[in-house]
């Protein structure tokens, strides 16, 4: 069953909160995308196939999708919950081409400043302007293209790491999860997802660290112990590097994050 919260609407764009509660493993029926869309994941994950080309997508892979495209789902980790922006192709900047999106820390943080402007109500200025900022971070020439080929052990090195596998806190010792050479790990997932391994193991230890301090963690020595960083400098040379704000300024900047997210009744649709 999905849930869906419309949190905006206007006449060339909404967002959706889309929260899903199947776990089933089966793909579903197949459907056909209606309208040209940008799906981000807060929490969870899930598998989609969308014209025979199949993806896991999660809080670091979203997905574009354009009308016409006959999509296909599976939950085998469970619920999820997405925020999903069906967007006019006027909003657009060029050519729309559906994809899978690396959603790096810098898309993340433009996704959490959405979702902090559509709490505010301010629907007309600063939700449409985050919107924008956001497409744009997504939709950047330069965000890498994911290449074919090795996709099984790319996406088991990525769940690896975001699920905090121990066998994730060093290169050598994925690699040995894998069954495959340090080397090779390392050369087919920077040739697949755009980034090197380092690169994308601190991008997911910076969305931890924005869950954090959006839910109001304050302890920033703390924070860093538990995300695996060396001492509190590193969590905030690394945070700074990724996003441009040390944790203290991001703090600040999503402060308004923490409201009630149930605080709209959900609307149920089938699916």
């Amino acid at each position: 069953m999905l849930c869906a919260v419309a949190l905006a609407a206007r006449p060339d764009f909404t967002v959706t909160t889309v929260t899903c509660h199947a776990d089933h493993t089966r793909w579903s029926a197949p459907q056909a995308c209606g309208e040209h869309r940008l799906v981000l994941v807060r929490r969870g994950r899930f598998r989609r196939r969308a014209d025979g080309v199949d993806a896991d997508v999660d809080p670091t892979l979203g997905y574009l999708g354009a009308p016409g495209e006959e999509e296909r789902f599976a939950h085998p980790a469970g619920g999820d919950v997405c925020t999903s922006l069906s967007i006019a192709p006027e909003f657009w900047d060029g050519p729309i081409t559906a994809r899978a999106v690396y959603i790096d820390a810098r898309v993340e943080l433009a996704h959490r400043r959405l979702l902090g402007a559509a709490a505010s109500g301010d629907i007309d200025y600063a939700l449409t302007e985050e919107l924008l900022r956001l497409v744009a971070a997504a939709t950047d020439p330069s965000t890498p293209r994911p290449r074919p080929g090795d996709q099984a052990m790319v996406t088991a090195a990525r769940q690896a790491i975001l699920t905090g596998a121990a066998e994730a806190a060093g290169l050598r010792s994925l690699a040995g999860l894998l069954r495959v050479s340090p080397y090779r790990l390392s050369r087919v997932f920077s040739q697949h997802m755009g980034v090197s391994l380092t690169r994308y193991r601190n991008r997911v230890r910076v969305g931890h660290a924005i869950d954090r301090l959006v839910d109001g963690e304050t302890g920033l020595a703390d924070l860093a112990a538990d995300l695996g960083f060396a001492d509190q400098p590193h969590l905030t040379r690394t945070v700074r590097a990724h996003l441009g704000h040390t944790p203290i300024a991001l703090r600040r900047l999503l402060d308004h994050q923490r409201t009630d997210r149930a605080r709209v009744a959900p609307t149920r649709v089938s699916g």
